[in-house]
Protein backbone atom coordinates (compact mmCIF):
# COMPACT_ATOMS: atom_id res chain seq x y z
CA UNK A 1 0.00 0.00 0.00
CA UNK A 2 1.57 3.34 -0.95
CA UNK A 3 1.92 6.20 2.43
CA UNK A 4 2.15 9.98 2.41
CA UNK A 5 3.20 12.01 4.82
CA UNK A 6 1.07 15.34 4.68
CA UNK A 7 2.15 18.51 7.04
CA UNK A 8 0.20 20.76 8.89
CA UNK A 9 1.08 23.83 10.82
CA UNK A 10 -0.96 27.05 12.62
CA UNK A 11 -2.07 28.70 9.37
CA UNK A 12 -2.48 25.81 6.99
CA UNK A 13 -4.98 26.36 4.49
CA UNK A 14 -7.81 23.69 5.68
CA UNK A 15 -9.10 22.78 1.89
CA UNK A 16 -5.82 22.16 1.02
CA UNK A 17 -4.94 19.82 3.61
CA UNK A 18 -8.06 17.97 3.99
CA UNK A 19 -9.41 17.49 0.36
CA UNK A 20 -5.45 16.01 -0.35
CA UNK A 21 -5.86 13.99 2.96
CA UNK A 22 -9.00 12.66 2.23
CA UNK A 23 -8.48 11.56 -1.63
CA UNK A 24 -5.50 9.51 -0.52
CA UNK A 25 -7.27 8.10 1.30
CA UNK A 26 -9.76 7.39 -0.35
CA UNK A 27 -7.27 5.70 -2.85
CA UNK A 28 -6.27 3.19 -0.69
CA UNK A 29 -2.88 5.62 0.50
CA UNK A 30 -1.86 5.02 3.94
CA UNK A 31 -1.86 8.97 5.50
CA UNK A 32 -0.39 10.60 7.96
CA UNK A 33 -0.15 14.41 9.25
CA UNK A 34 2.43 15.83 11.26
CA UNK A 35 2.71 18.83 13.16
CA UNK A 36 5.40 21.18 11.78
CA UNK A 37 5.49 24.16 14.74
CA UNK A 38 7.15 27.40 14.66
CA UNK A 39 8.21 27.56 17.96
CA UNK A 40 6.31 30.15 19.34
CA UNK A 41 2.91 28.20 20.79
CA UNK A 42 3.00 26.76 23.96
CA UNK A 43 1.83 23.25 23.68
CA UNK A 44 1.51 22.49 27.49
CA UNK A 45 2.57 19.18 28.71
CA UNK A 46 -0.28 16.77 28.47
CA UNK A 47 0.44 13.56 26.51
CA UNK A 48 3.25 12.33 24.95
CA UNK A 49 5.13 14.79 22.37
CA UNK A 50 5.40 12.42 19.76
CA UNK A 51 2.05 11.10 19.67
CA UNK A 52 -0.03 14.09 21.17
CA UNK A 53 0.36 17.60 19.08
CA UNK A 54 -2.09 20.31 19.40
CA UNK A 55 -5.17 20.93 17.34
CA UNK A 56 -3.40 23.12 14.25
CA UNK A 57 -5.57 26.07 14.02
CA UNK A 58 -5.98 26.82 10.25
CA UNK A 59 -5.76 29.56 8.00
CA UNK A 60 -10.02 30.41 8.63
CA UNK A 61 -9.55 29.41 12.27
CA UNK A 62 -10.38 26.16 11.72
CA UNK A 63 -9.07 23.60 14.21
CA UNK A 64 -7.24 20.60 12.95
CA UNK A 65 -5.88 17.61 14.91
CA UNK A 66 -3.22 16.43 13.38
CA UNK A 67 -2.08 12.93 13.40
CA UNK A 68 1.70 13.22 14.96
CA UNK A 69 4.50 15.77 15.77
CA UNK A 70 6.33 16.22 12.87
CA UNK A 71 9.76 14.29 13.37
CA UNK A 72 12.69 14.46 10.17
CA UNK A 73 13.84 11.11 11.84
CA UNK A 74 10.27 9.18 11.16
CA UNK A 75 9.65 11.22 7.91
CA UNK A 76 12.22 9.48 5.59
CA UNK A 77 11.54 8.56 2.10
CA UNK A 78 12.14 5.19 3.02
CA UNK A 79 8.66 5.11 5.32
CA UNK A 80 6.58 7.00 2.73
CA UNK A 81 5.89 7.30 -1.45
CA UNK A 82 4.71 10.74 -0.99
CA UNK A 83 5.89 14.32 0.76
CA UNK A 84 2.71 16.94 0.68
CA UNK A 85 3.12 20.81 2.00
CA UNK A 86 -0.10 22.89 1.75
CA UNK A 87 -0.26 26.27 1.61
CA UNK A 88 -2.33 29.36 3.72
CA UNK A 89 0.52 32.11 3.85
CA UNK A 90 1.38 30.95 7.57
CA UNK A 91 1.49 27.73 7.49
CA UNK A 92 3.18 27.37 4.14
CA UNK A 93 5.92 29.98 5.47
CA UNK A 94 6.19 27.70 8.92
CA UNK A 95 7.28 24.60 6.97
CA UNK A 96 9.41 26.05 4.39
CA UNK A 97 11.22 27.55 6.48
CA UNK A 98 11.82 24.46 8.06
CA UNK A 99 15.69 23.79 7.72
CA UNK A 100 14.83 19.35 8.29
CA UNK A 101 11.76 19.89 5.76
CA UNK A 102 13.78 21.75 3.07
CA UNK A 103 16.18 18.40 3.62
CA UNK A 104 13.16 15.60 3.24
CA UNK A 105 12.20 17.58 -0.02
CA UNK A 106 15.51 17.25 -1.46
CA UNK A 107 15.69 14.18 -0.14
CA UNK A 108 12.58 12.20 -1.23
CA UNK A 109 13.24 13.87 -4.44
CA UNK A 110 16.95 12.17 -4.82
CA UNK A 111 15.66 8.95 -3.60
CA UNK A 112 12.77 9.13 -6.90
CA UNK A 113 9.52 9.85 -4.65
CA UNK A 114 6.79 11.99 -4.71
CA UNK A 115 6.70 15.43 -3.56
CA UNK A 116 3.82 17.74 -3.57
CA UNK A 117 3.09 21.36 -3.21
CA UNK A 118 0.06 23.21 -3.39
CA UNK A 119 -0.68 27.06 -2.68
CA UNK A 120 1.88 29.19 -1.23
CA UNK A 121 3.82 25.57 -0.29
CA UNK A 122 5.51 25.95 -3.75
CA UNK A 123 7.78 28.19 -1.83
CA UNK A 124 9.04 25.11 -0.31
CA UNK A 125 11.01 24.36 -3.74
CA UNK A 126 12.54 27.70 -3.18
CA UNK A 127 13.77 27.51 0.40
CA UNK A 128 14.99 23.81 -0.50
CA UNK A 129 17.20 25.19 -3.14
CA UNK A 130 15.59 22.98 -6.27
CA UNK A 131 16.73 23.44 -9.31
CA UNK A 132 15.17 25.32 -12.14
CA UNK A 133 12.14 23.44 -13.75
CA UNK A 134 8.54 24.14 -14.18
CA UNK A 135 5.84 24.70 -11.42
CA UNK A 136 3.15 26.68 -10.16
CA UNK A 137 1.76 28.25 -6.96
CA UNK A 138 -0.98 30.84 -5.59
CA UNK A 139 -0.54 33.86 -7.41
CA UNK A 140 0.28 35.67 -4.31
CA UNK A 141 3.71 33.94 -4.04
CA UNK A 142 4.11 34.26 -7.97
CA UNK A 143 6.95 36.66 -7.69
CA UNK A 144 8.90 34.65 -5.51
CA UNK A 145 9.43 31.83 -7.87
CA UNK A 146 9.34 33.03 -11.55
CA UNK A 147 12.70 34.06 -11.80
CA UNK A 148 14.38 31.06 -10.01
CA UNK A 149 11.74 28.42 -11.82
CA UNK A 150 9.79 28.21 -15.55
CA UNK A 151 5.90 29.58 -13.67
CA UNK A 152 3.35 28.18 -15.24
CA UNK A 153 -0.22 29.53 -14.41
CA UNK A 154 -1.67 25.62 -15.11
CA UNK A 155 -3.69 24.31 -12.52
CA UNK A 156 -1.56 21.08 -11.71
CA UNK A 157 2.48 21.26 -12.82
CA UNK A 158 4.00 17.91 -13.07
CA UNK A 159 8.08 17.81 -13.41
CA UNK A 160 9.39 14.40 -13.07
CA UNK A 161 7.99 13.51 -9.03
CA UNK A 162 7.78 17.47 -8.18
CA UNK A 163 3.83 18.11 -8.51
CA UNK A 164 2.91 21.76 -7.65
CA UNK A 165 -0.72 23.49 -7.86
CA UNK A 166 -2.34 26.97 -7.48
CA UNK A 167 -4.71 26.96 -4.51
CA UNK A 168 -7.94 25.53 -2.85
CA UNK A 169 -9.79 25.43 -5.99
CA UNK A 170 -7.33 23.41 -7.92
CA UNK A 171 -6.97 20.55 -4.99
CA UNK A 172 -9.13 18.48 -6.40
CA UNK A 173 -7.05 18.17 -9.51
CA UNK A 174 -3.97 18.17 -7.30
CA UNK A 175 -5.34 15.40 -5.31
CA UNK A 176 -6.45 13.02 -8.03
CA UNK A 177 -3.15 13.86 -9.79
CA UNK A 178 -1.46 12.08 -6.92
CA UNK A 179 -4.00 9.84 -7.08
CA UNK A 180 -3.08 9.05 -10.76
CA UNK A 181 0.90 9.05 -9.84
CA UNK A 182 0.44 6.85 -7.00
CA UNK A 183 -2.01 3.98 -8.03
CA UNK A 184 -3.05 4.82 -11.78
CA UNK A 185 -5.08 6.04 -13.84
CA UNK A 186 -8.06 3.20 -12.94
CA UNK A 187 -7.81 3.71 -9.34
CA UNK A 188 -8.44 8.09 -10.55
CA UNK A 189 -11.20 7.51 -12.33
CA UNK A 190 -12.76 4.81 -9.44
CA UNK A 191 -12.42 7.69 -6.79
CA UNK A 192 -13.69 10.61 -8.74
CA UNK A 193 -16.32 8.85 -9.97
CA UNK A 194 -18.32 8.71 -6.52
CA UNK A 195 -17.66 12.25 -5.56
CA UNK A 196 -20.21 13.46 -8.85
CA UNK A 197 -17.89 16.92 -10.69
CA UNK A 198 -19.70 18.22 -12.75
CA UNK A 199 -19.73 17.26 -16.55
CA UNK A 200 -16.23 18.08 -18.69
CA UNK A 201 -14.48 18.59 -15.35
CA UNK A 202 -10.67 18.33 -13.79
CA UNK A 203 -11.80 14.77 -12.74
Amino acid sequence: MPSALILIADGTEEMEFTITYDTLVRAGVACTSAFVSDGKRDTGHIGSHETDPPFAKGSRGINVLPDTYFSPQAATPDKYDLLVIPGGAKGAETISSNSPVQHLVREYLQADKFVGMICAGSLAALTSGLQKQPITSHPSVRDQLKDKFEYSEDPVVVSGKLVTSRGPGTTFPFALTLVELLVGKDKRAEVAGPMVFPQDTFA
